[in-house]
């Protein structure tokens, strides 16, 4: 029966650490920063690139 209450706690123990860890990762914006590094490369250039005409 001891090891039920420990598996219950530890376990109880990993949820609580993971809604910590998931709060933290909230508050500092971190879930955002994926996304801007996913659009980064469809975004266009500052300068237009020139032709081969132009010199």
């Amino acid at each position: 029966m001891n090891v039920v209450v420990l598996q219950v706690f530890v376990s109880l123990m990993l949820v609580v650490g993971s809604l910590v860890l998931l709060a933290y990762s909230v508050k500092h914006a971190d879930h955002e920063h994926a996304d801007r590094l996913a659009i980064l490369p469809i975004e266009d250039d500052e300068a237009p690139p020139r032709e081969r005409g132009d010199a």
